[in-house]
């Protein structure tokens, strides 16, 4: 079952962003700690309750395996851009245990319907250069590269 994270899913969120600090600390060491979270509890209770920020959780067995970080935006006030609404993800993850099961394309498609019902343009995410899974993953659910983020590294620790 997929469906909004509430406050009673703070913990097991946690333990998500976790994993995923984990697998950005070891492909980029020099950018991500070995500790320490995202979030801490009180910026996940303001993000729940956020209309903008929706999170979307995939249940089973009451047991929380996989979330969608979401972010709407809407350009409509932009001087630049087009005003469209995006949907943005800011973090899509499965716990490990239950990866290739699915799981993150069912909750995919999920954020993929729900930007249809409110009217998006288009969904966005980012990715890191040498997470070769997730690259993979979302060129296989039909994700295009949209801009490249560049960088020239001066001091090395």
């Amino acid at each position: 079952m997929i469906r909004l994270a509430n406050e009673l899913d703070i913990d097991d969120i946690i333990k998500l962003l976790d994993e995923i600090r984990e697998i950005h600390h070891n492909i980029r060491p020099d950018l991500f700690k070995d500790s320490g979270y995202k979030y801490n509890k009180d910026e996940l209770i303001n993000i729940i309750n956020d209309k903008n920020t929706p999170i979307f959780v995939y249940v089973e067995n009451n047991k929380l395996l996989g979330y969608a970080f979401l972010k709407i935006i809407d350009n409509k006030n932009s001087n630049v851009l087009t005003p469209i609404k995006t949907i943005y993800i800011d973090d899509l993850c499965v716990t490990s245990s239950y990866r290739g099961n699915n799981i993150g394309h069912k909750l995919y498609d999920y954020v993929i319907n729900y930007a249809k019902e409110i009217n998006c343009y288009n969904v966005t995410l980012n990715v890191w250069c040498g997470n070769d899974k997730a690259i993979k993953f979302y060129e296989s659910l039909g994700l295009k590269p949209q801009k490249i983020g560049m960088e020239m590294i001066i001091k090395w620790k």
